[in-house]
């Protein structure tokens, strides 16, 4: 029988909960949320979305698939949606010791032991989730005895800072030019991207893109309050008044809104899961797509040349923006999924088609064209 050491889940209010742990025998404090998906935790574990957070799973087993090799493919990894784990920990109700997948390469025990990311089981998620939603998302920690930590809230630091990368990267040979502004991206933006015949230009969060030549802009999702995105916002400013199209997702929605005078508000327990229905502004079409945001654009702060472009059907909070005449839009949700449904990842191609279009446009007004 395996054993495992005890560790305790101690949330903001005082409420504690004793575990087990199966990841890193280490103590760390971060804000407390939960995630409804089912599968897919090879995914959402390296989701740089997660940044200072940890992660509560409110499937009741996890582990039972492993953990998938790490081949690469186009200088990004195929099975992982960034080059490491990002959550701070992982709890869940029931681990499973034992695991069986076909690309399965290790535990998931022993791929947190090896990041460093401790993850507790036996914990009573269900009890857990509904303090979390009757509360909302709040700071906790995960604490082995002799080695407490203190409270710690990551929404004050600059999270996408973090999660970015430091140096500008070109991935693909496309005949389509896009600079995709790394916020903590996820990497199936670039497979997306990829795969529609374009050269991506991976860029920092703080980087001057205006001085690159490119068909088009694409504001990646990632952690934290967009608030704290000040560089970002600002080149952002710089290229609305060009008609180079635009598209964002998730935090990049955000900031799109920010950088257009738009507002944004950070929602009680946040979006985190594979089943979320948003509605297509102004139609009954509706689309079930996989989210992981905390923050959320205020619809009514959007200038009049900006509206609403997809809506959440749960709480009637905004999953998107548009303008009404320039070829600029973004979702709150994610398009490329991984992990989740893949309904909406056809606004890839609305984005190429954009491009397109607008390399036409500009084609014509040459001289001698």
């Amino acid at each position: 029988m395996v054993r495992c050491r005890q560790a305790r889940l101690v949330l903001e209010d005082g409420t504690a909960f004793i575990g087990k742990s199966f990841g890193s025998d280490r103590s760390v404090a971060g804000e407390i949320v939960f995630y409804t998906a089912m599968t897919g935790y090879p995914e959402s574990l390296t989701d740089p979305s997660y940044t200072g957070q940890i992660l509560v799973s409110t499937y009741p087993m996890v582990g039972n698939y492993g953990v998938p090799e790490n081949t690469a493919e186009n200088g990004i990894f195929r099975h992982y949606e960034s080059a490491r784990v990002h959550v701070l920990g992982l709890i869940i109700s029931d681990y499973s010791f034992e695991y069986s997948h076909w690309n399965a390469i290790k535990s998931l025990g022993e791929w947190l032991k090896e990041s460093d990311v401790p993850g507790l089981f036996d914990i009573d998620t269900r009890a857990l989730t509904k303090i979390l939603r009757e509360k909302g998302s709040m700071l906790g920690k995960i604490e082995f005895d002799g080695e407490a930590v203190a409270f710690r809230d990551p929404n004050k630091e600059n999270l996408v800072a973090r999660a970015s990368i430091t140096d500008r990267q070109v991935y693909g040979r496309g005949k389509h030019k896009v600079v995709l502004v790394d916020c903590g991206m996820k990497y199936n933006i670039i497979r997306c991207l990829l795969e529609r015949d374009t050269t991506v230009i991976r860029v920092p969060w703080d980087y001057d893109f205006t001085r690159e030549s490119y068909d088009g802009i694409f504001l990646s999702n990632g952690p934290g309050d967009p608030a704290m995105c000040g560089e970002t916002i600002k080149n952002i400013r710089k290229v609305l008044s060009d008609p180079r199209p635009i598209m964002g997702i998730c935090l990049g929605n955000q900031l799109l809104a920010r950088a257009a005078g738009g507002d944004t508000y950070k929602l009680k327990y946040g979006h985190r899961s594979h089943n979320q229905p948003v509605l297509l502004a102004g139609t009954n079409r509706c689309f079930i797509t996989s989210q992981n945001h905390g923050y959320a654009v205020l619809p009514e702060s959007l200038p009049a040349d900006w509206e609403p472009l997809f809506i959440n059907v749960n709480d009637q909070t905004n999953e998107g923006i548009r303008h009404k005449t320039m070829p600029f839009f973004s979702t709150q949700f994610h398009p490329e999924a991984s992990g989740g449904p893949t309904d909406t990842e056809f606004l890839f191609d609305d984005f190429i088609e954009n491009i397109k279009a607008s390399n036409r446009r500009l084609n014509q007004t040459k001289p001698n064209a």
